[in-house]
């Protein structure tokens, strides 16, 4: 019978932990395999947001290596193995998923999102009843910005949130003019926290708009790198020393490289 991808890939890490296997991969334990996955991880979405399928199929393998390969070493050590993980969150989709099924109808998308929270937690309370903090779960490791979604989402899912979003809005004015005058006191420690705390708002006014900030901060990030390493390609081709230039000299080139893009283009 023919092996599937998994079970080839399965056989790929034995190998490599073998006793006359790679010396590296024998001494990995899944701790020290923690940060390689943060790293990968962070490559695959990197590559999903830049549109790369051969990229994404690549860095998608890449991840599915190190699971696979932690999942090992705990079956190895006696804990479970990589179908135990599978059929667990097989079982936990089913029963977070109500309405797909099962016989449960719900009026709207927030009483959806609802109920997951209360089956969530009472999955890691051991009971409906017992006692579970709505954060518990939260990884505290999180960057910030995809952090600060998920605080902002979790509350919503509990009725903690501004009614409308145009209060949100006046919230985002009022933190912005909290900074303004922060800025204008001089204070280090309260322009770092009101700037916080605009940071903050910005990213529950943008998730109530379907928008994640840590995403929409990349972009961002990636149209400024973008644009930038064609303001130092203009400066080349002109002869010019791009650092030498003025700034009135390099926001002609920046005008020059943002003229030059799509204008559909998003990235």
């Amino acid at each position: 019978m023919e092996k599937t991808a998994l079970e080839e890939l399965q056989n790929v890490i034995d190998t490599l932990t073998a006793p006359d296997g790679c010396p590296w991969d024998k001494e990995q334990t899944p701790e020290s395999l923690a940060d390689y996955i943060i790293e990968e991880s962070h490559e695959l979405v990197s590559a999903i947001r830049s549109g790369n399928v051969a990229e994404i199929c690549e860095e998608l393998g890449d991840v599915a290596f190190l699971l696979l390969f932690v999942a090992r070493l705990y079956q190895k050590r006696g804990n479970f193995s990589f179908d135990d993980a599978l059929n667990r969150n097989r079982a936990k989709m089913i029963r977070r998923h109500p309405h797909v099924f099962g016989d449960t109808v719900f009026k709207n998308l927030d009483e959806q999102l609802q109920t997951w929270e209360q089956i969530k937690r009472a999955e890691h309370a051991g009971g409906p009843d017992a006692p579970r903090g709505l954060y518990d779960s939260l990884p505290a490791s999180l960057p910030s910005l995809l952090k600060a979604y998920r605080i902002h989402s979790k509350a919503a899912r509990v009725g903690f949130t501004w009614p409308e979003d145009e209060e949100v809005e006046q919230q985002v004015e009022a933190e912005w003019l909290e900074w303004l005058d922060a800025s204008a006191n001089g204070d280090p420690e309260a322009q770092k926290h009101e700037l916080g705390d605009l940071l903050f708002s910005i990213t529950e006014l943008g998730r109530r708009k379907g928008i994640k900030a840590s995403e929409a901060l990349d972009l961002a990030a990636r149209r400024f790198l973008r644009r930038f390493a064609r303001m130092e390609e203009l400066a080349r081709e002109q002869g010019r020393d791009f650092t030498a230039l003025s700034l009135d000299e390099k926001d002609e080139l920046w005008n020059l490289a943002k003229a030059e893009e799509k204008p559909a283009s998003t990235v």
